[in-house]
Parts: C-alpha cells; sequence; structure tokens
C-alpha cells in the first residue's frame, strides 16, 4: 500500500498509545496533517515529538472524550488548524472485566461512554465536514463485538454497538459519499487490558493464551491494526463502507477464550 494523504487532515482519538499511536504516525509518514486527540498532555508531546514533524502538520488537544464539548472542540481544533477534517479515526477504548451478575451500572456507563457515545458524538460533529471533502471514518472495534465472550459483558455490548453504528452511518452517509469502516483487532500488545485492571502477571498469562486462542499462534502488533485502518482510510478502499473487518489473527472463527 502506498497510498499518500499529503493535504488531508486526520483526527485520531486514543493517538497517546497503542493501535491510535501506531495509526497516527502511520498517517504522519504518508504526508497526512494529524490531530493527535488523548487525555495527557505529557504523552501527547511525546507522540508529537516521535512524528518528527516541525512544519505543523501534527497538533494535539488534551481532552477527554467523554465530556459534554468534547466533540465539537476536537473538531474546532482541526478546523482551526488545518481548515477541516478529512478522515476521523474512532480509537480510543477502555475495557473491564464482568458479569451479568456483577457488571453495576457505573461500570456499564463508562463502558458506553468510551466506547460508544463518545465516538458517536464525534462522527456527528465531524459530519459537515466530511461531507464536503467527501471524507471517512474507520472506527476501532473488537472481535468482541463480532463474537461473544464470557466475563467482559459490557465490553463486548460496548464493541458491538460501535459495529452497528458502522453499519447504521455507513448508510446515512453514503449518498455524500463519505465511508464508514470499522476494524476489529482480536488480542493486540497495548496498554488496553493493563489499564483495565490486569497486574503484569495476570497479563504475561493472558498473552501466552492468547497464542492458543488465535489461530495464526499468537497476540497483533498495533502496527498491524494501523496498516488496515490507513488501507480503509486510503482513496484504495474507495468502494468500502460499512465494512467490519477482523485483524485478529484467526480468533473470530474459533471464539476461544
Amino acid at each position: 500500500m502506498s497510498s499518500s494523504f499529503s493535504g488531508k487532515s486526520v483526527v485520531v482519538t486514543g493517538a497517546t498509545s497503542g493501535i491510535g499511536r501506531a495509526a497516527a504516525l502511520e498517517f504522519v509518514t504518508r504526508g497526512a496533517r494529524v490531530l493527535l486527540v488523548g487525555r495527557s498532555e505529557s504523552a501527547l508531546a511525546e507522540v508529537s515529538a516521535e512524528a518528527g514533524a516541525a512544519d505543523g502538520s501534527v497538533r494535539t488537544i488534551a481532552v477527554d472524550i467523554t465530556t459534554d464539548d468534547a466533540a465539537e472542540r476536537i473538531v474546532a481544533t482541526a478546523e482551526a488548524a488545518f481548515g477541516g477534517v478529512d478522515v476521523l479515526v474512532n480509537a480510543a477504548g477502555v475495557i473491564a472485566t464482568g458479569t451479568i451478575e456483577n457488571t453495576d451500572d457505573t461500570k456499564w456507563d463508562a463502558m458506553m461512554d468510551v466506547n460508544v457515545r463518545a465516538p458517536f458524538r464525534l462522527m456527528r460533529a465531524a459530519v459537515p465536514h466530511l461531507k464536503a471533502r467527501k471524507g471517512c471514518v474507520v472506527n476501532v472495534s473488537s472481535v468482541n463485538g463480532l463474537r461473544a465472550f464470557a466475563g467482559v459483558l459490557a465490553y463486548n455490548v460496548s464493541k458491538a454497538a460501535m459495529d452497528h453504528l458502522t453499519r447504521c452511518a455507513a448508510l446515512e452517509m453514503a449518498p455524500f459519499g463519505v465511508r464508514v469502516n470499522c476494524v476489529n483487532p482480536g488480542v493486540t500488545i497495548t496498554n488496553l487490558h493493563r489499564r483495565g485492571g490486569m497486574d503484569e502477571a495476570a497479563y504475561a498469562t493472558f498473552l501466552q493464551r492468547a497464542k492458543e486462542t488465535h489461530p495464526l499462534g499468537r497476540p497483533g502488533q498495533p502496527e498491524e491494526v494501523a496498516a488496515m485502518i490507513v488501507f480503509l482510510a486510503s482513496e484504495d478502499a474507495g468502494w468500502m463502507t460499512g465494512e467490519t473487518i477482523p485483524v485478529d489473527g484467526g480468533r473470530h472463527l474459533t471464539c476461544l477464550r
């Protein structure tokens, strides 16, 4: 894939770590102007420095995407910096364990706020720019949106909602030339699970188990998912919309846990 994003404006949430960070850096290497969205000023500064763009093509905004004005602030920042939005990547996400018996309302709401409500609101806020530029959205979901796994109920439901949000938005935006697609990673080596409560020993065991639950015999790397994100945002995928694409080493074929 050699698609250039020269002159394109890309907004990436969750840009300070994992898949979001890998995607943001890849867009920069392909000539895009990128707005990095995250909660930590220092982490954003580190990614911006790593991108090595001294020409103003990389900007940052530190914001909690679940706050009421976050979507409007992010889009306004992209407009002020780059004139609008060509590509929106919703990569921010959280995970937590819990069953139908022990998932309380607070945990449920947290999953929905970050994984569904915030991406929906950002997509809605970006619509005028996306329509004007015939842009596109790439959402980061999970294999858990495609298959049921015990013990992560709220996370599964939030990702299934993200998948259907992608399909519904794709249908509504197609008449305007706007594409909306989704990637569904399997276990990928990021900070997601540790931030969700796993200690280092449990995480090491989890990654070892991933060698058995993924038919290709290993967990994924953020860059492998980022490659699909960039492809879906490129002209090479110009006739694709409403897709939910597993990038998961074959895990969606098995439902192993």
